[in-house]
């Protein structure tokens, strides 16, 4: 069923089920690491939403997401918690769950039809044994996107590629051509360890992408087929040049935008990125999610996950329910995943709102059999680090090579199983 809430009706019953807390101010301090340019445009929807029904905004934005975790955790473990705040949906949400530091979010999500509407994955994330959901999965993230600039590939007459031997040819065309960075890097632990995992996704597919991080098996991390995903990453370090060392992804992302740059593989979040620049999707950037030529296109599902900490002031506890409803309505999940460049957490809304490339992945978000749950949510954040950490290491030192990467994969799903 499909649940469409204007927002004046939206409005009026928030209002009117505020009572006598939104005389004492239902303000909403809000922790988060949304400080680019794109970012900071999708949370303004948000705030622009929730004060529009009588909440007081309190923007508390942290540069770097680590910084900003650390900060949020020892705010919520300190007694002296957020109304509510960003955190990546994961494991990294466990601790805090069963120690009783958050909000059970089950009625406002079946209120507003938000549990019906989204994928089994995020549900299964964010559902603990007790029975509660304790965290709001505000979009839906792709991240193996690959973007591009439209007219760097006509420059350089390259076709906008479908399939990984495509994308090759494009790369080519591009450094045979000389007029731009064929392939934008922002050589970070997390971006090399993020671009490894849509590597093995897109070009290997998930049934290998879950042995291996899922299931854990080491034998498949000696396959053939893994050891071709490690190949064809380090191919991807022949493309980039040599100021990719540390380089941010929003800079990555503005060489796209600006023809400096070809091509650059990034989540969903970059696009937003190109929008706050005034460019239009399909027009001025093209985007896709790589496939092997069968038609397929798996799409990296996760998501900026929100939570509400415990908190025994009554009119904080209003301000938290009132945000969460804001949070999941239809209206405010297109206005801020317009802005953000991600899909909308929810697949009931009305596609026609968004962007040419949010219009692609909410279509291949349809289909159960081409979501695949990121790695962040099956991996443990020690072995999510470890992760990152190789991929970095080979990328900087190729003399350790696809047989030292393997070995070293091995050895951090070893560590991993005997932590489960």
């Amino acid at each position: 069923m499909k649940h469409s809430v204007s927002v004046a009706a939206l409005a009026a019953f928030t209002l009117a089920t505020a009572g006598s807390a939104q005389a004492q101010e239902l303000k909403a301090e809000v922790m988060h690491w949304w400080v680019s340019a794109g970012e900071s445009a999708a949370v303004n929807e948000i705030a622009q939403a929730y004060e529009a029904q009588g909440g007081i905004w309190v923007d508390n934005a942290i540069a770097g997401g680590e910084v900003a975790i650390a900060n949020i955790v020892a705010r919520i473990t300190g007694g002296n918690p957020p109304t509510a705040n960003q955190i990546p949906l994961g494991k990294q949400l466990d601790d805090l769950a069963s120690a009783g530091l958050l909000v059970p979010l089950d009625e406002v999500g079946e209120e507003t039809g938000f549990w019906d509407n989204i994928p089994e994955e995020f549900i299964n994330i964010v559902s603990y044994p007790d029975g509660h959901k304790y965290a709001l999965p505000i979009n839906n993230h792709g991240k193996n996107w690959l973007w591009y600039n439209k007219q760097v590939l006509a420059d350089a007459g390259a076709a906008e590629p479908v399939t990984w031997d495509d994308f090759f040819a494009a790369l080519d065309a591009i450094k045979a051509k000389g007029n731009a960075v064929p392939l934008a890097i922002g050589a970070q632990p997390w971006q090399l360890g993020q671009t490894f995992a849509a590597v093995l996704l897109t070009k290997e597919g998930p049934e290998l992408f879950y042995k291996v991080f899922r299931d854990l098996d080491a034998d498949a991390i000696r396959s053939p087929e893994f050891r071709d995903s490690v190949e064809t990453f380090l191919r991807l370090r022949d493309y980039s040049d040599e100021g990719s060392i540390n380089r941010e992804w929003n800079v990555a992302a503005n060489m796209v935008i600006t023809g400096q740059a070809g091509f650059q593989f990034m989540g969903d979040w970059a696009k937003g990125e190109f929008l706050a620049a005034g460019q239009e999707a399909e027009v001025d950037f093209g985007c896709q999610i790589l496939g092997s030529g069968d038609g397929m296109r798996y799409f990296s599902v996760s998501s900026d996950g929100i939570i509400f900490p415990v908190n025994r002031d009554p009119a904080q506890q209003e301000a938290q329910q009132l945000l969460a409803r804001v949070m999941m309505s239809p209206e405010v999940q297109i206005a801020f995943n317009a802005k953000k460049g991600s899909e909308p957490a929810r697949l009931d809304v009305d596609a026609s709102q968004l962007d040419a490339c949010a219009r692609k992945g909410l279509e291949i978000l349809q289909d159960p059999e081409q979501r695949v749950s990121n790695i962040e949510f099956l991996f443990s954040p020690d072995s999510l680090g470890a992760e990152r950490d190789l991929a970095a290491q080979v990328w900087v030192d190729p003399s350790m090579g696809v047989d030292g990467f393997i070995d070293g994969f091995v050895r951090i799903i070893e560590a991993e199983q005997m932590m489960q």
